[in-house]
């Protein structure tokens, strides 16, 4: 059942051809859900942001019309030789002063622990988003780019936008409240105020749309950047970057990058301060005016002395409030474009959904496998032109083992990548327990299916853990667990480690063991063997073992997953006729198909391929 749009779709853009001013504006149609995004992660915090923002709107004016009470308190008691006028105005203004410290403080502390709130509210909601996404999501490079984006540049900008418009809001009281006092003195007071800010706020909205236009720009090469940091750190690369002197060879392409980001920033972060420099200069000269015509009224005796701080104060208030509220729109603007790319995230879908009423896997109560069939399939993965399987039919009856060989790239693996329906078939059906395996909801259907891949998971956990996670549901029952690693021959290598099962594993974390290559591949098949599924698959899971090695845990498997359905695939031939039946894949079809015996008594392309294994053992 296919959803509206591919995993891999391009969710709809932002435009970023061409900067206008009316998508600053625009910008505040995003408000809604970032906010809806922000109450989700604590409402009770964001209600008292908002409230924390418009009091402190509410504080300058207080504070400017109790400046001119001061003064002229000051005059009086200097005319009457007497401080007793003053005791009440300054009380006033230390009261409000702690008042609006208070205020600030509390609103940092609120923004701070509601910004850690949201940080992991998103980082949340982008895993249980990859969660949902299809395999073929992570095989597009323009989706790694997009999940980049939403995972580095909505740190804290969502907090940041609520907490910008909650600021516009008080800086807008604080603004009406300068202007009102203003009006009283001069009309053309309040004019200047509002005219000097708006070139700096176009030319700040400009930057921040060239800002967000590079980072988009640059996603891929960051994550080329990421991509080197992480071959350089992690263990799983140090062996060849030591044998092949990789070392430098990966610093200098690190640096190269590094400096094409430091480059490409300084070109938008100099001509912006430049811009800042050259229209706050401006604002300082304007408000010099202003502040000596208010001394000239205060000169001439057209207002007092406390009428000529408040006054003052007023204007380059009024001025200071209006270029926040055109920078608050400037700022929502710039962050409202980042925090955009986590909102287009959230709209990849995937395309492989669970049936509306999906039927449970029917359990046959007389096999502990499970019956399959592939009718007519055809694939071709996303992007490619060739197909990788075509017009393939077969049928596995329950409790049948087989294997499948064939070259690299024949399509073996694929096979097994649509069994457990992480890609569906373009063309063709697939059944398991007679029905289309599109019927069933497939986290029901994956759970009757064990598969370790070739590139099997080491997780950085405990051994426990390692082979637990095969069935969550039973992670800490030791019993189960130690079962498992005894019938993938593992108990042998956890028991000789220092904390047995509670024995950290790789060397991420403190007190960690790293395994060999074939330690690690009995690990992973004891995660299979930990599920006690009806379909058991091993796709080449034992190419770091011996070829001794590998033929007992072949043997161990056929021996343990008697009556169950099994699938493995193998190179080697000395463990693929082990199974019941063997089918040989070319270009994406099955050529061949019967038991080793059979197989070789056609003396076809199975009896080739046996033949030159086996000449490179005589």
């Amino acid at each position: 059942m296919a959803a509206t749009r591919s995993s891999n779709s391009k969710p709809t853009k932002t435009s970023e051809e061409k900067f206008s001013l009316a998508q600053v504006f625009v910008a505040f149609a995003s408000l809604p859900r970032v906010f809806r995004l922000v109450w989700s992660a604590s409402a009770p915090m964001t209600l008292i942001l908002g409230g924390l923002s418009i009091l402190r709107g509410l504080t300058p004016a207080v504070s400017v019309s109790i400046t001119q009470v001061v003064i002229d308190s000051v005059i009086r008691g200097i005319r009457i030789h007497s401080i007793a006028p003053i005791w009440l105005p300054v009380g006033l203004q230390l009261a409000v002063s702690l008042v609006d410290r208070v205020f600030a403080n509390a609103n940092n502390i609120v923004q701070q622990l509601l910004q850690d709130k949201v940080l992991n509210h998103t980082q949340l909601m982008i895993l249980r988003k990859t969660n949902t996404l299809d395999l073929s999501s992570f095989e597009n490079a323009e989706f790694y780019d997009k999940l980049q984006q939403a995972a580095t540049q909505t740190n804290y900008k969502p907090v940041s936008m609520i907490s910008q418009t909650f600021e516009l809001m008080r800086t807008t009281i604080t603004l009406v409240a300068m202007l009102s006092l203003l009006l009283q003195l001069s009309w053309w007071l309040a004019l200047v105020a509002f005219i000097l800010p708006i070139p700096s706020f176009i030319a700040s909205s400009k930057y921040s749309w060239y800002g967000y236009r590079l980072m988009r720009h640059e996603a891929p090469e960051r994550r080329k950047m990421l991509y080197i940091n992480k071959v350089m750190t992690v263990d799983d690369y140090n062996k060849e970057i030591k044998l092949f002197n990789l070392g430098n060879f990966f610093i200098g392409r690190y640096i190269g990058l590094m400096t094409n980001f430091y480059e490409d920033g300084k070109k938008i972060l100099v001509p912006r301060q430049l811009n800042n420099l050259l229209w706050s200069s401006l604002t300082v000269i304007a408000n010099s005016g202003i502040y000596l015509y208010v001394a000239l009224q205060a000169v001439l005796g057209r207002i007092s002395l406390g009428a000529l701080s408040k006054y003052t104060q007023a204007s380059i208030q009024a001025g200071t409030s209006f270029q926040g509220i055109l920078d608050g729109v400037s700022n929502v603007y710039e962050n409202a474009l980042f925090v955009n790319t986590l909102f287009e995230f959230l709209q990849y879908v995937p395309t492989i959904v669970p049936p509306e009423k999906p039927v449970k896997v029917p359990i046959q109560e007389d096999s502990n496998g499970l019956d399959l069939e592939f009718r007519d399939v055809s694939f071709t993965y996303p992007g490619k032109t060739e197909p990788t399987l075509r017009h393939v039919s077969f049928t596995v009856r329950a409790g049948e083992s087989i294997a499948l060989v064939g070259r690299n790239g024949a399509g073996k693996t694929t096979l097994v990548k649509l069994l457990t329906r992480l890609y569906d078939p373009d063309e063709g059906e697939i059944l398991i327990g007679g029905l289309n395996i599109r019927n069933y909801d497939f986290a029901d259907l994956r759970q009757y299916v064990g598969v370790i891949f070739q590139d099997f998971a080491k997780y950085q956990m405990t051994a426990r853990e390692n082979i637990g996670i095969g069935r969550v549901v039973d992670i800490d029952n030791l019993e189960d667990v130690k079962a498992s690693a005894s019938k993938s021959g593992a108990d042998e290598v956890i028991e000789g480690l220092d904390e047995g099962y509670e024995s950290m594993l790789g060397h991420w974390f403190k007190d960690g063991t790293q395994l060999s290559g074939g330690e690690w591949q009995k690990v992973a098949l004891a995660r299979a063997f930990m599920r006690d599924a009806r379909i058991l698959i091993l796709d080449e899971p034992t190419s770091a073992l011996d070829p001794q090695a590998e033929y007992d845990v072949f043997t161990r498997f056929r021996h343990l997953t008697s009556g169950k359905t099994a699938i493995f695939i193998s190179h080697r031939f000395s463990t693929v006729r082990l199974a019941d039946r063997i089918f040989v894949i070319e270009h994406g079809d099955i050529i061949e198909s019967g038991s080793h015996q059979e197989l070789m008594q056609r003396d076809g392309r199975y009896a080739e391929l046996f033949n030159l294994q086996a000449q490179a053992y005589r």
